[in-house]
């Protein structure tokens, strides 16, 4: 790693020019792990004007040599893996395991859009004079600023680094405060690759300071952000100044639905993993469970005996199933949202509490709630920590009516082996994503994201590329 304490500016590192630092806590101990760069205005200014040149370089690379550096980024992470997978449980609290897991999908990133940027096709049209030639083509957008989230920081940065590379673009990165070592090593390898000065600027710390600077710069075209909905109105409010592109994921509140169908074991077992993975801290996590009645006993029966077995404890050690949540405010919010449960009738099946025995750290128990009603705070409003609230459903419009209740429609799960049935519920289902007895949506080579206020563009697949891009049309003539 390069000093902790440095900014990565037009191929350089470099300390925060005010000499600011701020530490970077481990969630299982509560202890400092490293100091980071705060950086200033001053050092936002240059990262603008680095990323203008570097574009301006980077653009005129052409695209099968863009592909031969950029898989060769996805090739150095890979030698690096394990030390970004400790540095994402050390910084996040996932277990090891997962951490691994965060790694392999970030190298493929790079390894995905390697490929596509070789694949930016245009088209011709038939022209309505006879000389006459119609040419549609894409161009690289220009300079882009990228917010990432602490809940996946790899692979997060990684959908938005290397698509914008992909592209022709040159980036901006602003990881979040909490989890920023894993996306230094990111751009560690993005230098020792030999990308051009300037094509990938870090800057970490204060975002107030940063963000300001970078949404109302005219030199930045797009923005793209991972973050909660208040975050996304407000970056979308600020980049309407200068009207630049954006790609907005923010979040969602995934139903599932088990109807009487089901492969009630299956979908228990494999709700249990996906539920806890990461602390529960995930936008795709499956996060309102509607249970058709005939069949609700033996689905929580199942969930909750799953549930037991997890291990909580720090992700460095061997045999861990969940980590602690990556901030303590993560940690009273899901307090917060099990005592009103509570007080609302719902019944706690496990868990329900902070774990005794941790005298340190963030943990909060795996819970699952039974019987919680629909206007119970954790059915409107994503927990994003461990908590199942459990309900159930009678007849398919019911259902359906109350999984579309919510202003987010990011991803959504349906269980059932009717093949009708599943069609019916994936049409009538307001996301972006559905996974049919399945919870795996996150892949390179999907598109991923959501619709109403869970944002929109595409993160993944041959059409993550797309937002990266300008369209031309040219209507030419030969004289």
């Amino acid at each position: 790693m390069q000093d902790a304490k440095s900014l990565y500016i037009d191929g350089q590192w470099r300390a925060a020019s005010g000499g600011g630092t701020f530490a970077v806590i481990n969630p299982a101990t509560e202890e400092p792990l490293v100091e980071r760069a705060n950086a200033s205005e001053a050092d936002v200014d240059a990262a603008i004007a680095a990323a203008r040149r570097g574009f301006e370089v980077w653009r005129r690379v052409q695209p099968w040599e863009r592909a031969r550096l950029i898989r060769r980024v996805g090739d150095l992470m890979r030698e690096r893996s394990e030390e970004i997978a400790r540095a994402l449980t050390l910084e996040v609290g996932k277990p090891l395991g997962q951490a691994r897991v965060e790694t392999q999908g970030a190298v493929e990133q790079f390894e995905w859009f390697a490929e596509e940027s070789k694949r930016i096709y245009g088209q011709t049209v038939e022209s309505r004079a006879a000389n006459g030639r119609i040419i549609i083509d894409y161009q690289p957008v220009g300079v882009v600023a990228a917010f990432s989230a602490w809940n996946f920081p790899a692979i997060l940065a990684a959908r938005k680094i290397a698509p914008a590379l992909a592209a022709g673009c040159s980036i901006i990165c602003r990881p979040a405060d909490e989890a920023p070592t894993s996306v230094a090593i990111i751009v560690e390898c993005c230098h020792a690759a030999g990308l051009p000065p300037g094509v990938v600027n870090l800057l970490t710390g204060d975002i107030n300071v940063i963000s300001p600077k970078l949404l109302a710069s005219p030199v930045v075209r797009k923005v793209t952000l991972t973050g909660s909905v208040p975050v996304g109105k407000r970056v979308l409010k600020a980049a309407a100044d200068t009207v630049k592109r954006v790609t907005m994921e923010l979040g969602g509140h995934a139903p599932v639905i088990v109807f009487d169908d089901a492969d009630i074991e299956q979908a228990a077992d494999s709700a249990v993993q996906a539920k806890f993975r990461n602390s529960g801290q995930v936008c795709v996590s499956p996060t309102r469970f509607y249970v058709h009645e005939s069949k609700a006993d033996a689905f929580a029966k199942r969930f909750v005996d799953g549930t037991k077995k997890l291990r909580l404890g720090d992700g460095m050690a061997e045999g861990i199933d969940v980590g602690p949540l990556t901030t303590r405010r993560r940690q009273e919010a899901v307090e917060s949202l099990v005592e009103d449960a509570k007080t609302q009738g719902a019944e706690v099946l496990t868990g329900g509490r902070r774990p005794p025995g941790f005298n340190r750290g963030f943990f909060y128990e795996p819970t699952v709630l039974r019987n919680v009603p629909d206007k119970a705070r954790v059915m409107t409003e994503e927990p994003f920590g461990p908590i199942a609230p459990l309900a159930t459903f009678r007849e398919f419009d019911e259902v359906m009516e109350r999984a579309n209740s919510l202003s987010v429609g990011l991803g959504g799960y349906v269980f059932t082996r009717n093949l009708r049935r599943a069609h019916e519920a994936v049409d009538s289902l307001e996301t972006g994503m559905v996974g049919v007895n399945t919870f795996a949506l996150a892949s390179p080579e999907t598109p991923f994201g959501g619709i109403k206020e869970s944002g929109f563009g595409r993160e993944g697949g041959a059409l993550g590329i797309k937002d990266y891009l300008d369209v031309k049309y040219t209507n030419m003539v030969l004289a």
